[in-house]
């Protein structure tokens, strides 16, 4: 057996596809606008452009151009800027490259695109960083009539914006209601998203494909047909057509909490000495979209919930620069904890410092379930981060670590203002590791806890959450 390794995350990176012609489809728009007509068009009239969405402090961090901390004043939402598309750790694709995209990763012929959409999909992303890594090809092959397949039983209609029409996506059978279009378009959206971020990842640490052995996807889609309904494997799907040639893979689910368990088990690989290296995937979840559009609208907002996430981390051996995963600090959540924010809370960050004899003001950073608060407050859902912040505080206080007058200044040093979009694995830490690899190499910081929570009761099987954090810290070798 080989000798016990330290591992470590070695790179992360994100995208963002801004998809307002594909809002419509989620979950809460899908059923509410063809209910009201009066809606819709005024659903349709507040997308945001994408020069707004690529502006949009949020954004801007979920790339990497920004800490979260240094977002600025709310509102965000409106304020103009010479933002760019492409951060240090990631971009914001617009819907035309998305739709291209779509087709790219899509190796089922399930995705047809009007002749006028696929050439301009096509010329714009032949221009990209990583346009020799995209099967541009296939876009090509996928004009058609978009209004026969629209005839069919099942389809979809894909948009650009409010009322462009640039393609139709059809089911994968008739009978089978895990192939329909809709589920295979949450699932090939997943699957771009993601395929991206691997790619980026690649290209921005000159990382040679072969060399990765192993793939964990932790996203929120469910792959499968009817007998196998949540089957998965989005992580070897991805590993294929991002050129992966020596890699297996497997996907972990833990509905938000996902993430963390899935980057355990990544270092837990690597340090056992099965892997060498191992990349944790994410892509973006349809059924989030325009989830909360509701209060939006009744405030004179935006359709905020425009957007898909991705995200992909490499985790390897110590390399002796970057963070060390401190698989001796995992918190889980035991099924005796109970379920109140404050026992989730003493399970994840108080208990694995306790254990260690870290304490908690020793956490430069804590990143939780950090959802965008100008997303989540107009539709009544409150402001997450600070919440859990303040309990974290709290504990901290309960503890004899910090005096109760501290609490706000505990909360506001160690935590930071949600930026993620609500899709509750990117959201659920996720998001926040490409700022904690930078500020712990760049030694803006020497400890950062991922806190991920999972809501397990929505799926009806168990009335329990779950969670899981572990400690990331900065690699004394070297420094």
């Amino acid at each position: 057996m080989s000798e016990q390794r330290t591992a470590v995350v070695a790179g992360s990176t994100q995208v963002l596809a801004h998809v307002p012609g594909l809002a419509r489809h989620g979950s809460k728009p899908a059923r509410e606008l063809p209910r009201h007509p009066d809606v819709s068009e005024k659903f349709l009239a507040s997308l945001r452009s994408y020069d707004d969405a690529v502006a949009y402090a949020p954004h801007q961090a979920y790339v990497g151009a920004v800490h979260p901390r240094a977002m600025g004043e709310r509102p965000w939402w409106g304020r103009s800027g010479n933002a760019s598309r492409l951060g240090p750790r990631g971009e914001i694709v617009p819907d035309l490259e998305f739709l291209g995209l779509l087709v790219a990763v899509d190796r089922f012929d399930l995705i047809t695109l009007s002749p006028d959409v696929a050439d301009e999909a096509a010329a714009a992303l032949a221009t990209h960083p990583l346009a020799k890594h995209l099967d541009i090809d296939r876009i090509d092959k996928a004009k058609g009539d978009v209004a026969a397949v629209l005839l069919r039983p099942g389809s979809m209609p894909l948009h650009l914006g409010a009322t462009r029409l640039g393609g139709a996506i059809t089911a994968a059978h008739e009978e089978d209601e895990a192939l329909t279009a809709a589920v295979l378009l949450d699932n090939l959206a997943s699957k771009a998203t993601a395929t991206l971020s691997l790619l980026h990842l690649l290209h921005n640490g000159g990382i040679d494909p072969a060399s990765i052995d192993f793939v964990i996807g932790c996203g929120e889609e469910a792959i499968g047909d009817r007998y196998q309904r949540g089957g998965g494997n989005m992580a070897k799907a991805v590993a294929e057509v991002a050129g992966l040639s020596e890699a297996s893979g497997m996907d972990v689910k833990n509905f938000c909490a996902a993430p963390a368990p899935a980057l355990v088990t990544a270092a837990a690989m690597v340090s056992a000495g099965l892997f060498d290296r191992v990349a944790v995937i994410a892509g973006g979840s349809m059924a989030k979209l325009g989830m909360k559009f509701q209060g939006h609208l009744k405030h004179d907002m935006p359709v905020m919930e425009d957007v898909l996430g991705g995200a992909a981390a490499l985790v390897q051996a110590d390399d002796g620069v970057s963070p060390r995963i401190r698989l001796d600090s995992v918190g889980r959540h035991r099924v005796g904890m109970g379920g109140s924010n404050p026992a989730i809370m003493e399970a994840l960050a108080v208990e694995p410092l306790r254990r260690l004899g870290i304490p908690m003001a020793a956490v430069d950073d804590y990143a939780t379930e950090l959802h965008n608060p100008e997303i989540t407050e107009p539709q009544g859902s409150g402001d997450v981060p600070a919440r859990n912040y303040k309990t974290i505080a709290a504990l901290a206080a309960q503890a004899g670590e910090i005096e109760r007058a501290d609490i706000a200044a505990f909360a506001a040093e160690h935590g930071m203002p949600g930026f993620a979009p609500t899709q509750g694995h990117l959201a659920s830490s996720l998001c926040y590791l490409p700022h904690a690899v930078d500020r712990l190499t760049t030694g803006g910081a020497n400890k950062v806890l991922l806190l991920a929570k999972g809501s397990l009761f929505l799926g009806r099987m168990s009335q329990l959450s779950d969670g899981m954090s572990v400690l990331l810290e900065r690699n004394g070798k070297g420094n």
